[in-house]
């Protein structure tokens, strides 16, 4: 077996796994798929008043890397909306952040954030919401920009599963799993 051989086999393997990834996994997802799923997902709704939100993070071999606990508060006012984060990591580190959404009455869905270069566009549809985004780690994650695919999906009682896998030139460096559910009654700060 010649050397060209071996190479164009590994070559055409790396090919197939990288198109298999891309039209068979969880990036080949598309918000028509949840089309005539319920409940169906108005964000304005499902982000809005005191939220707290519950995660993991994993690195890309798949291990944690970082667990996290959020406390979220949605307002909107019409189609505008602010979701102010505050999430606490397993470190102790305390991260603050601030998505301005804006929904169109066609599902479509402009989300911006300090962190966010340019803005992120999205659609709900039937029970999910799909945000696609690039987002600038902070300096001492490296400050490396990754592409993000977001998914949301509102269950049947109202939380909100979420997973987010984060790409740097195509290779899945991170992932996340979250959910989001209102903040019991009992936590809300007066």
């Amino acid at each position: 077996m010649s050397l060209w051989s071996v190479l164009f086999g590994f070559v055409l393997a790396t090919l197939l796994v990288l198109l298999a990834q891309r039209f068979a996994g969880f990036r080949s997802q598309k918000p028509g798929d949840l089309a005539g799923a319920s409940p169906r997902f108005d964000l304005r709704a499902a982000l809005s008043g005191p939220i707290l939100c519950e995660g993991v993070i994993y690195g890309p071999l798949g291990r944690v890397s970082s667990r996290f606990v959020a406390e979220m508060e949605g307002v909107w006012e019409g189609n505008r909306g602010v979701l102010r984060e505050r999430f606490t990591y397993c470190s102790g580190r305390v991260q603050m952040r601030e998505w301005r959404l804006t929904v169109g009455n066609d599902g479509t869905i402009r989300a911006e954030a300090d962190d966010v270069v340019g803005a992120g566009s999205g659609r709900a549809e039937g029970a999910g919401v799909q945000l696609l985004y690039r987002i600038k780690l902070d300096p001492q994650a490296g400050g490396h920009v990754l592409d993000v695919v977001d998914w949301m999906y509102l269950m049947e009682n109202g939380t909100i599963m979420n997973r987010s896998q984060f790409r740097k030139f195509g290779i899945k460096v991170a992932e996340l799993v979250a959910t989001m559910r209102p903040m019991p009654v009992a936590s809300v700060k007066a």
